[in-house]
């Protein structure tokens, strides 16, 4: 292949003969002579200029069509010097254009000339001319270059065949209105096996620095509670993930509540005597696994705590470490287990830099990522090429909350349960949208409701993202607060168990996975709980269906449903599609088999 070629391939996002099968023609052209002109459709013609007149807007002119053996009339709109010169008296060309019948005669409107007849034009939509993108895919697209990359024969036709196609597809095609049933089912397979097939390609194992296998079970014996079934498989599978030789890369995923606390500590017991380091993305956060670590491990596991706040000690005294970012900034002492809570709060080279801080050279210590933002299953699936994936569904007690939409004409009856739960010793948290007030957003803002809630009630304690204090106050407001202001600072992590309603004012704002964050607030101990969503808009159906659900999976569906997912290769996973034609609500069976074929 010479370089111009190469260059094409990459201008077209082209790494191999899958990606070039998947640059789908969004048409097709049929250009055969017939004998007979048809009505409202492109036709081609062999014809001879026997007329022109000439007009500032357009140009018509006569032709003989030898293949109609008739006279017909034809017309160009914003004729170019290039028209004038072309279409003149005695010349001859073959021309394709839409044919309609007028006032008794036929007319062709914007006739085009073309070289080829008796042939199919397959129309692509890319940055390169139409006639290159053709040229490409007869030299380069086969079913035996398709096969070389994994695909199965009878697919690997289909999609030739897409590129190649015979009269009877094109007709095909124009009847349905697409492509038929088969040939999308081979788009759909091929599209995810080839993303699949990359992301694989950028997995790196790595020899783990040692095998870890310590004893937990007097651990889990020793705890005050039976291990929820997932929580237990979970587990088993990090035990086996530590006595590979090769390093641990697994994700765990869980529903708010879900206890994942459990499984950190398990993890440490895994890892016991040698040393285990977790980072959290808030001091409050690590406080409380902090916290709990104190209650539940054994009192021979020397438990250290890193913020900025703390001054600076030698962290080798101890078996277990959890900190802040504030452990980039320390000297770390060797660890063959790094673990990372809400693991999406933090970059990509935070992540790597603590991993990279603890490793010996060409040998990697075990590393779990947590994440309390579940994702649906068929993305989890996919993203198992590049790291495993645990999901943790089974909660430890069912959740007790009601989920209502409110609107400003229900806010007399909100005040009033608002009022009953802090009466009663419960707490109360109001989520607004914005801090300052907004000529854009028809909601208040913190900053302008904080005064009818201080005037109205006691216990009041106000905080925001940008607030400089907000660990501190979220941590009085825990022991002696009744009503939090906040914004969706108090999405993830933060431990209420006080907490029984959440208000989120202006949720058609957010994604349904940040507000299923926030609803996880409440009821966090089996307390009856109560979500308000407040609304001045007509609430959509995705609103409605959040309602009806409080299972983080679930959700996460319907956030896909309703945004469509992400580029997991990219590393965005934003809204926006990134398939054309995968589905990942519909398609799980052709993933599975996708997976397989690998």
């Amino acid at each position: 292949m010479n370089q111009e070629d190469k260059e094409r391939l990459a201008r077209l996002g082209v790494q191999n003969s899958i990606d070039l099968a998947l640059i789908v023609p969004r048409s097709y052209e049929l250009l055969y002579l017939k004998a007979h002109p048809v009505d409202g459709v492109l036709n081609v013609v062999d014809a001879e200029v026997t007329g022109t007149s000439y007009h500032p807007k357009y140009l018509k002119f006569t032709l003989f069509a030898h293949n109609f053996n008739q006279n017909i009339n034809a017309i160009i709109f914003h004729p170019t010097p290039y028209h004038r010169g072309k279409f003149q008296s005695g010349k001859r060309y073959y021309l394709k254009g839409k044919m309609e019948y007028k006032f008794n005669a036929w007319q062709m409107v914007q006739p085009q000339i073309i070289d080829e007849i008796n042939t199919i034009e397959v129309k692509y939509k890319t940055p390169l001319q139409n006639k290159t993108v053709r040229r490409l895919m007869a030299e380069l697209l086969s079913t035996e270059a398709l096969m070389k990359e994994g695909l199965d024969v009878a697919r690997a036709e289909r999609l030739v065949q897409i590129h190649h196609p015979d009269t009877a597809f094109v007709e095909a095609f124009f009847a349905h209105e697409g492509f038929n049933e088969a040939t999308i089912e081979a788009l759909k397979f091929t599209e995810i096996y080839n993303h699949l097939k990359k992301l694989s390609a950028k997995r790196l194992d790595f020899p783990a620095m040692m095998q870890l296998n310590g004893d937990i079970t007097s651990f889990i014996k020793g705890l005050p509670f039976t291990l929820t079934g997932d929580q237990q498989k979970v587990i088993e599978e990090i035990r086996q993930d530590f006595m590979k030789e090769s390093a641990a890369k697994r994700l765990i995923m869980g529903d708010v509540g879900c206890g994942k606390t459990m499984v950190i500590l398990a993890a440490a017991m895994l890892a016991y005597p040698n040393r285990s380091i977790l980072m959290a993305p808030t001091t409050v956060l690590a406080a409380q696994i902090h916290e709990e670590a104190k209650k539940f491990l054994p009192k021979y596991v020397r438990i250290g705590f890193v913020t900025h706040d703390n001054k600076k000690e030698d962290l080798s005294q101890y078996d277990f470490i959890i900190g802040t970012h504030a452990l980039l900034y320390r000297e770390l002492p060797e660890a063959p287990l790094i673990m990372i809570d809400e693991q999406h709060r933090f970059g990509t080279r935070q992540r790597q830099q603590i991993k990279a801080m603890v490793s010996e050279g060409e040998k990697h210590p075990h590393f779990l990522q947590f994440s309390a933002t579940p994702i649906p299953r068929t993305l989890s699936m996919i993203q198992s090429q590049m790291i495993d994936v645990s999901r943790i569904e089974e909660l430890p007690f069912k959740k007790d909350i009601d989920t209502t939409i409110v609107t400003p004409k229900d806010f007399v009856r909100l005040a009033e349960h608002i009022r009953k739960e802090t009466a009663e010793g419960r707490q109360v948290i109001v989520v607004y949208p914005l801090v300052s007030e907004s000529e854009t957003i028809d909601y208040q803002s913190i900053d302008e409701a904080r005064g009818y809630w201080e005037k109205n009630f006691d216990g009041v304690f106000v905080t925001h993202g940008k607030d400089k204090e907000k660990e501190d106050i979220l941590e009085t407001f825990a022991k002696e607060g009744k009503i939090l202001l906040a914004t969706t600072l108090i999405e993830v992590g933060i431990s209420l168990p006080k907490l029984s309603t959440i208000v989120i004012v202006a949720p058609e704002r957010m994604g349904l996975a940040t507000l299923h964050q926030l609803r996880g607030r409440v009821s966090r101990n089996g307390l009856k709980g109560y979500c308000y969503l407040f609304t001045k808009t007509k609430p959509a159906q995705r609103l409605r269906e959040f309602c009806k659900t409080l299972d983080g999976f679930k959700i996460a569906e319907l956030d896909l449903k309703y945004r469509q997912g992400g580029d997991l290769l990219k590393g965005d996973a934003q809204s926006g599609k990134s398939f054309v034609w995968f589905d990942p609500l519909e398609d799980e069976a052709i993933l599975e088999e996708a997976q397989k074929n690998l």
